[in-house]
């Protein structure tokens, strides 16, 4: 296989990875965060 091949391989799997493990905790980050705005300070869950 081509060298130049296997960099764009590896630098297009590190960048799916990397993206979905932003997804997966920034996510329920956000979520978690609203409802605990919501809890402490009483805003709704849109603000």
């Amino acid at each position: 296989m081509n060298v130049g091949m296997i960099i764009i391989y590896v630098v297009g799997g590190l960048s799916g990875v990397l993206s979905a493990g932003y997804l997966l905790v920034s996510l329920p980050a956000v979520i978690i965060w609203k409802i605990y705005r919501c809890i402490r300070y009483g805003y709704t869950l849109y603000q």
